[in-house]
């Protein structure tokens, strides 16, 4: 395989020394490519980091890099493996350090190609709320039920990605799934329905409109912000619509005229951008249960919303 590729924001960059001899690609590299977004996917899936999913990809590029392309009977397969078993690798190490995190964490939001939202399974696999759920889980849990739920894997598959036997991961499969069952919201609401309950909440707050706002809050929504230390946030879960109310009164008479609020598709769902002073002073996703707000989950950290500047290709 040619050595010369280069990483420029998370994409391998061919030179010209990535062509075989008689001047075509190297059809390493080109596979590589070809399933980088799947691969990604993986990584981000497990992890809920965007930027340790790049760096997991760099890490299974520098090994792919190293093998005889020849041998390798099914790239997919064994890109798939590497992936996954960095990812489980560095997962173990984020656990360690998300337990001295400040205050509640939530994942990197990206924002995405709206083509995504069309695939209602990979796009309820990507939002804000599954993947809470999947930080639930032991490493080698997520990994599997990852593998098997979202990406659909034979278990033989997932049995050589994690290292254990086929029968064990069956047994793993089945224990993560009632795990996520059990604490995963109560219906799949599609991304349209999703859009028109956050349209209506976008007007209240823009108006702010308090009654509007209680109207379209669940009754026992529960809303988490994510400002990493960096900027403030709420300490701890806020449970109930007029305690939501009560905060969301407090911020916007603090912000005034400098907020503005955008529409945007986030995980392969619609969410808010927020703006203050033209700069994106965070994320807004929700989750919509009976046609209301029943989960609100607010990205403040700003070491997390670089990836709401441009488009994220994520796929299956």
């Amino acid at each position: 395989m040619a050595a010369g590729v280069l990483w420029w924001t998370g994409r391998p960059r061919r030179r010209e020394s990535d062509v075989t001899q008689d001047g075509r690609p190297d059809p390493a590299t080109d596979a590589f490519i070809a399933h980088r977004n799947l691969l990604f996917t993986v990584a981000y899936e497990m992890l809920g980091s965007a930027a340790d999913a790049e760096d997991v990809l760099q890490e299974t590029w520098l090994r792919w890099a190293d093998v005889d392309f020849d041998t390798v009977r099914d790239p997919r397969r064994y890109l798939v493996r590497v992936t996954t078993r960095q990812a489980l690798t560095r997962l173990r190490t984020l656990g360690r350090r998300r337990e001295t995190y400040v205050g509640p964490w939530l994942p990197e939001p990206l924002l995405t190609t709206p083509d995504v939202a069309e695939d209602v399974e990979l796009a309820d696999s990507l939002s804000m709320a599954v993947l809470l759920v999947l930080e639930t889980l032991t490493p080698t849990e997520r990994a599997v039920f990852v593998l098997r739920e979202v990406f659909d894997l034979g278990y033989d598959e997932i049995a050589e990605a994690v290292d254990k036997s086929p029968a064990a991961v069956r047994q793993i499969a089945h224990r993560a799934r009632a795990h996520v069952a059990a604490r995963r919201p109560r219906e799949v609401v599609s991304p349209a329905e999703t859009r028109v309950v956050l349209e209506a909440f976008q007007r209240a707050v823009e108006t702010g409109d308090l009654q509007r706002l209680l109207d379209i809050l669940a009754p026992d929504v529960v809303a988490l912000s994510d400002g990493g230390g960096l900027k403030q946030a709420m300490p701890r879960p806020v449970v109930g619509a007029e305690r939501v109310v009560r905060l969301f009164a407090v911020g916007l008479k603090l912000v005034g005229a400098d907020l503005s609020v955008e529409p945007a598709q986030v995980n392969g769902y619609p969410a808010l951008i927020l703006r203050l002073g033209g700069e994106i002073d965070s994320v807004m996703a929700v989750r919509v249960e009976g046609g209301r707000v029943a989960g609100l989950y607010t990205v403040r950290n700003p070491e997390k919303l670089s990836r709401v500047e441009r488009e994220t290709a994520v796929g299956r």
